[in-house]
């Protein structure tokens, strides 16, 4: 006679960096003023560095926008919905780069203090331990 198994069959489940990764960056938008000085190294950088940085990264939506009277930022949506905002005015070509890889790389998740520890005190409470047992009976 043959055995039978009872257990489930074993599941693999997805996560990311195992087999492949997906990176979680999903569009950046690049924005800069034509005549405002904070936005040279941005315009540089537009010229020069985007085009290959966009042909090194074909999963992100890459978008370019004017904002006139405005300094220049670089913006990122990510897959969980959140976006992040990096002013990058009076910045050269070189720096820019290190902050759209930056936002390329990045989780997208808010940062948090994961490790929070617990106020430990010595001396007791000047007015004592709280209690259901200390207070008055209420009437209704």
């Amino acid at each position: 006679m043959p055995s039978i198994s009872l257990k489930k069959p074993t599941v693999t489940y997805a996560k990311n960096g195992v087999g492949s990764y997906v990176l979680q960056c999903r569009k950046m938008v690049f924005h800069y003023c034509e005549r405002g000085g904070s936005s040279r190294g941005m315009i540089e950088y537009l010229k020069k560095d985007l085009i290959p940085f966009a042909k090194a990264n074909p999963e992100v939506e890459i978008m370019v926008k004017p904002r006139p009277s405005r300094h220049p930022c670089i913006r990122g949506w990510y897959l969980n919905g959140r976006d992040k905002v990096i002013c990058v005015r009076k910045m050269k070509a070189s720096e820019i780069g290190k902050v759209a890889e930056y936002i390329r790389d990045h989780s997208g998740q808010k940062a948090t203090t994961r490790f929070k520890k617990p106020v430990i005190s010595t001396t007791e409470s000047v007015r004592g331990i709280w209690s259901a047992f200390h207070t008055q009976k209420h009437v209704i």
